[in-house]
């Protein structure tokens, strides 16, 4: 968990490089903070096991941020970080969390306004001074309005990113599994929904009491905040609450699929085993006061006439209704993926090179990768120029890995007037294009969407890349008809992408199932940027599954063959 607090602070060093318009650090930082918020390892393990030399071993990570890291370990703060605070206005950094305001528009409102926070920004706003500054105007200043009321929103509603928390719940389960009195732990609630954000973290367990004194003395408990002899709830060091509870064998099902949700999913629930003659709860499934044993949920839902239904899809959408007429899909399982076709190596703004990368995901069993760096407009990606992108082509080529085909491919910027930041004759070159919008959010429906629509008609392109632009708890979709998109893909037989970065989960579960009912093709991809993150197309696949994806909807399911083929 040291890790997530760690990254966070690289990330808020790269914003204050960026406000005072340091060069090169920022990028660093941020390529930094990445590698560590992916590490699957923790990094005090890391440093106990082999010290500075262990830290200084992990890509991405310079000497000089090994031994700001070794400084956390050891004193719990980072010295230059609290410099480097001190030097700006306290709340200047918070003011780029709000969409729309990056660096060089948070400098010039506080050079030009001396707006340091929200409430600055907002009396500013009601004053309509905001709309006077050189590169701003009325409608930048309506669109910051708006931006601040999400904000403010999202502040009072806390969630946590699943990408996030979910290593963390993975690491409770396996440490209440090695205990002697436990049977069975899994994460319930969102978690195993594979809900795009988190709450808290509710974990359910069979075997002795016993567990719930012994989870309330980990090492991560910060605070109890209550504890019985069959449940505890409890504050982690980083301000996660997690709820315990442990049950009996025979009930584990019933209580399962209770804690399990959604709320709404379950009450519809219950209403059909009470017309059917039975009570549900999370005691178990009753007929006439007698407990019926379910020790798991198939029981459950099986006795009550139905399909059994995956957690994934468990939020009241008709699932119910389709799985009592037996027709829920088989849904993509979690090792079906054969190739990921979206990542980016140290010739761009990742941290690891192409055989680094490679070598990554021959271990997870794939057939084909596809290593697609940023075009040249992305300056701030480090993305490639004709010239450099021809030599990176040939690197790859040049790239060899048993069993594994390595595709040259890159990640096009659609610019604003909707040309691609390639000409034709270079993105013939390549094996794979991934066009993805990276910048003018703020036009209009019509004109994003035309951007689009002009991508998929280029016969070059063959991935549409995090379609809407979102960004978890930090920035809204753009206007989008996702209607029109959807009927073009089909149409000029182009590929989607779900994007399984954690901020960004795009394209969302319900944009996925009117995809696939448009009949248009996907592929799952990671946009990964360190060997670590390969691991997070788990989280793209429990977005295809909350998609009602099937394995025949998403196309690098395929053996390399049948994909070249398609191509």
């Amino acid at each position: 968990m040291i890790n997530q607090e760690i990254s966070k602070i690289f990330y808020e060093i790269a914003e204050i490089y960026n406000l005072k318009n340091v060069q090169w650090k920022p990028m660093a930082y941020n390529k930094a903070a990445r590698v560590i918020e992916n590490l699957p390892d923790d990094l005090k393990a890391i440093y106990k096991k082999e010290g500075l030399k262990g830290l200084d071993a992990i890509p991405g990570i310079g000497k000089s941020m090994s031994k700001k890291i070794e400084e956390y370990i050891k004193t719990g703060k980072i010295k230059k970080y609290i410099e480097l605070k001190k030097s700006i206005p306290k709340g200047l950094v918070k003011l780029m969390e709000i969409q729309g305001i990056g660096p060089k528009k948070a400098s010039k409102l506080y050079k030009k306004l001396r707006i340091e926070n929200l409430k600055d920004l907002e009396k500013a706003i009601r004053k309509g001074k905001v709309k006077n500054l050189e590169g701003f105007g009325s409608k930048s200043e309506e669109d910051i309005q708006e931006s601040v009321k999400l904000f403010k929103e999202r502040k009072n509603n806390k969630r946590y990113l699943l990408g996030e928390i979910l290593p963390m719940a993975e690491e409770l389960i396996s440490k209440l599994k090695k205990l002697s009195d436990t049977r069975h732990a899994i994460a319930c609630g969102s978690i195993r929904r594979m809900y795009e954000t988190i709450g808290d973290v509710d974990i359910l367990a069979t075997g002795s009491y016993k567990i719930v004194d012994e989870f309330c003395n980990f090492d991560d408990v910060k605070k109890i905040l209550a504890k019985g002899s069959t449940k505890a709830s409890v504050i982690l060091k980083n301000n996660l609450q997690v709820d315990l509870r442990v049950v009996k064998d025979d009930v584990f099902g019933s209580a399962l699929q209770y804690f399990t949700g959604s709320k709404d999913h379950g009450i519809k629930l219950r209403r059909i085993a009470m017309k059917k003659g039975y009570k549900l709860s999370e005691y178990g499934l009753f007929k006439r006061n007698k407990i019926i044993v379910c020790r798991n949920e198939e029981s459950i839902y099986n006795r009550l006439g139905m399909q059994y239904i995956p957690p994934e899809l468990r939020e009241n959408t008709n699932e119910i209704e389709m799985a009592i007429k037996h027709k829920i899909p088989k849904l993509i399982e979690y090792n079906a993926i054969k190739g990921d076709l979206h990542m980016h190596t140290k010739a761009s703004d990742g941290n690891n090179t192409i055989k680094e990368m490679a070598e990554a995901a021959k271990k997870l069993n794939y057939n084909y990768i596809a290593i697609t760096e940023h075009s040249k407009g992305r300056g701030i990606a480090n993305g490639l120029s004709e010239k450099n992108l021809m030599k990176h082509i040939n690197e790859i080529k040049k790239t060899k890995v048993n069993g594994l085909k390595i595709l040259s491919g890159s990640e096009v910027d659609i610019k604003a007037d909707g040309s691609l930041d390639y000409k034709d004759n270079i993105l013939k070159k390549l094996d794979i294009v991934i066009a993805s919008i990276h910048s003018g959010f703020s036009q209009s429906k019509e004109k994003i969407t035309n951007r689009v629509i002009n991508a998929i008609e280029n016969e070059n392109v063959d991935v549409i890349g995090h379609l809407t632009g979102r960004l978890i708890n930090r920035r809204e979709p753009y206007k989008i008809n996702l209607d029109e998109v959807f009927k073009a893909a089909k149409k000029n037989n182009k590929l989607i992408e779900i994007n399984s970065q954690p901020d960004r989960l795009d394209l969302r579960d319900v944009h996925i199932r009117e995809a696939i009912e448009n009949g248009v093709k996907l592929v799952i991809n990671t946009d990964a940027h360190s060997v670590d993150s390969l691991r997070l197309i788990k989280l793209g696949i429990g977005q295809a599954r909350r998609g009602w994806a099937k394995k025949s909807d998403i196309i690098n399911t395929k053996s390399y063959e049948e994909f070249k083929k398609y191509l």
